[in-house]
């Protein structure tokens, strides 16, 4: 059964003016380490950290609705990829796993795309059948 949903937009422009005006912080503050080096290491790092970004949104608003969700920060949900195939995957960190547990996820998907303007993202979260 779907438990959460959310789809987001990022405006790849606007990700690489905040990455250039504020390089190190705001890598640090909006993406983890992993999700750095995976950008930084692509022909075109802009589109992949907005995607990565758009990806945060989403799965934010997937796991909205309590309280306690609003407090999760940007490094506790993680786009990492599979090392069989590549796809895109969610990993959740602290307050997000917690609201991921509160809403019996067992599953999470995640797709990413994007245009030469925007990068897009969607996230949904499975729970067993109630």
């Amino acid at each position: 059964m779907i438990c959460g949903l959310g789809m987001d937009l990022a405006d790849i422009d606007r990700i690489a003016r905040v990455l250039a005006r504020h390089p190190e912080r705001a890598r640090a503050r909006l993406f983890t380490a992993g999700e750095r080096a995976y950008c930084d290491h692509r022909a075109e790092p802009a589109r992949h950290f907005a995607a990565r970004f758009a990806a945060k949104e989403a799965a934010y608003k997937a796991l909205s609705g309590s309280e306690e969700a609003r407090h999760i920060h940007w490094q506790q949900i993680e786009v990492t990829n599979s090392p069989i195939d590549g796809r895109p995957i969610l990993r959740l960190h602290g307050l997000a796993a917690k609201r991921a547990g509160e809403l019996g996820v067992i599953a999470m998907h995640l797709t990413l795309t994007h245009s030469e303007l925007v990068a897009a993202a969607v996230v949904i979260l499975e729970s067993a059948a109630a």
